[in-house]
């Protein structure tokens, strides 16, 4: 008797909580005098990167990595509502980029750092540590090899076969079925402003990151 060939994806997801935080926060003033638009500018990136380098320490520090981008400076000519062109405004502005480990001392440092002149929090990042990453990827990844072998196993009991064996294993879509699924990360998470701990203060409540795998696979029973 053939065997009957059995094509199948397997996936799994997986959710582990946030180990590190990316903050981006930007400097910037705009004004018609240049020079004290960039020195203003200048000095609140300095006030701000020295509040960061405190923290900064790779191994045992709230703060694991930071760093600040180059001073960008332009200039525009706004309109006049009645269409007249007004004098030339100058604007300058840094971006500076901290990761926490410290999600207590995240919410202390951004709440003091929104409080400045020319200060704005553009957005955190949740991320897992690299090596976190691997353990989970790879977990996930074995998860999805057996959920493709129970639904091959299914297919093969419906048809009253006996035990599949494989005979093939692939990342999506080379197996030749075009498939478009993507194993791996496929979703980072964003962050939701939590309940204050104290009043005036600010917590922060990161959701889970998903970590997904999908494999394609074929069997013969």
């Amino acid at each position: 008797m053939s065997e009957t060939v059995i094509t199948v994806q397997g996936s799994y997801d997986a959710f582990h909580p946030a180990e590190r935080a990316t903050v981006t926060v930007a400097v910037g003033f705009e004004g018609a005098d240049r020079g004290q638009v960039v020195t203003r500018t200048t000095s609140g990136t300095a006030a701000l990167v020295a509040g960061i380098a405190d923290r900064h320490h790779p191994e045992a520090g709230p703060v694991t990595w930071h760093a600040t981008d180059r001073l960008r400076v332009w200039s525009t000519r706004p309109f006049h509502d009645k269409g007249e062109q007004r004098p030339l405004v100058h604007h300058a502005q840094t971006k500076t980029r901290a990761k926490f480990r410290d999600f207590e001392d995240l919410a202390r440092w951004v709440e003091a750092a929104a409080g400045h002149p020319g200060v704005s929090v553009s957005g955190i990042e949740w991320a897992l540590t690299e090596q976190t990453k691997r353990n989970v990827v790879e977990g996930v990844r074995a998860r999805a090899v057996e959920e493709a072998r129970r639904k091959a196993q299914v297919y093969a009991d419906a048809l009253g076969l006996g035990p599949v064996r494989c005979v093939a294993l692939a990342d999506p879509g080379m197996l030749g079925d075009h498939s478009s699924a993507q194993g791996g990360i496929t979703a980072a998470a964003y962050s939701r402003a939590g309940q204050a701990e104290e009043p005036g203060g600010l917590s922060f409540t990161p959701e889970d990151i998903a970590v997904s795998a999908t494999v394609d696979a074929r069997f013969l029973a």
